[in-house]
């Protein structure tokens, strides 16, 4: 059984040799040791085995995003005068959008050891920033699809993994436009404004989701921000205001040209997890384990597993931090619950990947005890 045929047998709920074994973000494709650029990390010779490992021995779920002739998942990239710069050691960003007599300003930065971009400044600050925002010329679907990275990327993955395709949902991008504490201002005081939000960039993302789903079908989808109205944010009403809405017409147009849509929401599911199973997708993860998450996945598995694959429950911070042995506790445990009683399927994987630019041994021996112990449980 090939590693690509292994996974999509566990998407359509059939007989695996064995269960998946997926390192998220790391693929073994996209990292890039010969790249001189001295943002990238993976040029560190300490990332070299575990991309190795990856590429040759893991069951390769490969993230690509559709190009559009349009303005989303960037949801001001139309609107902002953008300014690009380096500082100090590290590359900055700054989104400028006018709006009325405001001028609304983001800005990002990112290290050249760290493997992410931190937001120093939200576009929006308040609750007029939201209304001025309000008033710009909404997005426009236009453009068709261009497939070309997804089945380049196929093309290089052969019989070794799948693309899976990216998106985020209305809620993701519209959470991200603010800082945590004027978000949930926002979402629990001003339902009204963040309805048009949400209405505004949905008018977007469903027809792209649909557009690509029939140019692209039967692969893979993750649909990502339902986490942002989850416990401890959100209360399970606006869940389902805020996400069901706007995620089960995604899931459906997903499906209609046979593809499968995972759901990625990290943290608190139990108060939300009948939601989730009501739009019914294909898949959730990384459903993380107690004491980060609230549910376990034994749980997870007898009440939702006979309709979903699940994918995960694995936390990157054990990966760093916990010795071998205890390690494969984990993930021995992660095997056995993931795979008890009938179920549609299991991919086991962690819930991120390590963002520094200099991998640890401890953390590459415990990527080998995945491969290791799942290659064993066939």
């Amino acid at each position: 059984m090939t590693r690509r045929e292994r996974l999509m047998r566990t998407l359509r709920g059939e007989a695996v040799d064995r269960p998946p074994v997926c390192f998220y973000e790391i693929n073994g494709l996209d990292e890039r040791p010969d790249d001189p650029d001295p943002f990238n990390i993976y040029a560190d010779q300490s990332w070299g085995p575990l991309i190795d490992l990856a590429r040759e021995k893991t069951d390769r779920i490969v993230m690509r995003g559709v190009a559009f002739d349009g303005v989303l998942p960037d949801p001001v990239g139309d609107l902002a005068e953008t300014e690009s710069f380096e500082r100090d050691g590290s590359r900055f960003r700054v989104q400028r959008v006018r709006a009325g007599g405001r001028t609304l300003t983001a800005r990002a930065r990112r290290d050249r050891d760290v493997n992410t971009d931190w937001t120093e400044e939200h576009l929006l600050k308040g609750e007029e920033d939201l209304e001025a925002f309000l008033a710009l010329p909404p997005p426009a679907f236009r453009g068709a699809p261009d497939p070309a990275p997804v089945l380049a990327a196929e093309a290089a993955l052969g019989g070794t993994g799948i693309v899976m395709i990216d998106t985020p949902d209305p809620l993701c991008l519209a959470a991200l436009l603010f800082s945590m504490q004027d978000y949930l201002a926002a979402a629990l005081t001003r339902p009204d404004l963040f309805h048009r939000l949400l209405d505004r960039f949905a008018a977007v993302i469903l027809p792209q989701t649909e557009a690509a789903a029939a140019a692209l079908p039967g692969r893979l989808w993750r649909i990502y921000g339902p986490e942002f109205a989850a416990a401890p944010y959100l209360p399970p009403s606006l869940f389902r205001e805020y996400v069901c809405r706007h995620v089960a017409p995604m899931i459906r147009a997903i499906q209609k040209h046979g593809g499968y849509a995972r759901i990625h929401a990290h943290g608190r599911l139990h108060g939300i997890l009948d939601d989730i199973a009501a739009m019914g997708p294909d898949g959730l993860d990384p459903i993380e384990p107690p004491p980060q998450g609230d549910v376990e996945l034994r749980y997870v598995r007898e009440r939702y597993g006979k309709d979903l694959v699940l994918f995960g429950n694995l936390e990157l911070s054990d990966i760093e931090t916990l010795p071998p042995d205890r390690f494969a506790e984990k993930v021995r445990r992660a095997l056995d619950e993931g795979t008890a009683g009938a179920g549609r399927g299991f991919v086991l994987m962690p819930s991120a990947c390590p963002i520094g630019r200099r991998l640890s041994p401890a953390a590459l021996r415990n990527y080998e005890v995945m491969v290791e112990m799942t290659e064993g449980a066939g």
